[in-house]
């Protein structure tokens, strides 16, 4: 199972049951894993200001599935913070993995958007 995978797994059960702990089995992306699932949970309300504020409020929960809002969270959490994973391989990464939860439409979805915000987030790099 790929990393990312893993962490939208993991982002997924806490916001059903916020009082679940969170395990994280040996992996060898155990520490990106731990890193960016607690990452999304401590740093909530700063991911969310920053889709809102490039797609103009219009990305709210109750107009987008949980799990496409997860994955684009995740993901923006990665282009803001881990900053030696070039922008390709995240969005790449993430678009590949929403291959596995959503249909075409929600996968082009999260595509464009992620394509949208790493271009304001991430001027500087390829």
């Amino acid at each position: 199972m790929s990393a990312r995978v893993n962490i939208i797994q993991k982002l997924y059960s806490k916001k059903i049951d916020k009082e679940a702990k969170i395990i994280f089995e040996k992996n060898r992306y155990k520490t990106l894993i731990k890193n960016v699932v607690n990452g999304v949970l401590e740093r909530q309300e700063l991911i969310d200001e920053k889709i809102n504020s490039f797609l103009n409020n219009d990305f709210k929960d109750n107009k987008s599935d949980k799990i496409v809002k997860i994955i684009i969270e995740a993901a923006v959490y990665e282009l803001i913070f881990q900053h030696n994973t070039p922008t390709k391989v995240i969005i790449s990464e993430y678009v590949k993995t929403a291959n596995l939860f959503l249909n075409n439409s929600q996968v082009h979805y999260v595509n464009a958007i992620l394509d949208k915000i790493s271009k304001n987030l991430r001027i500087n790099d390829n």
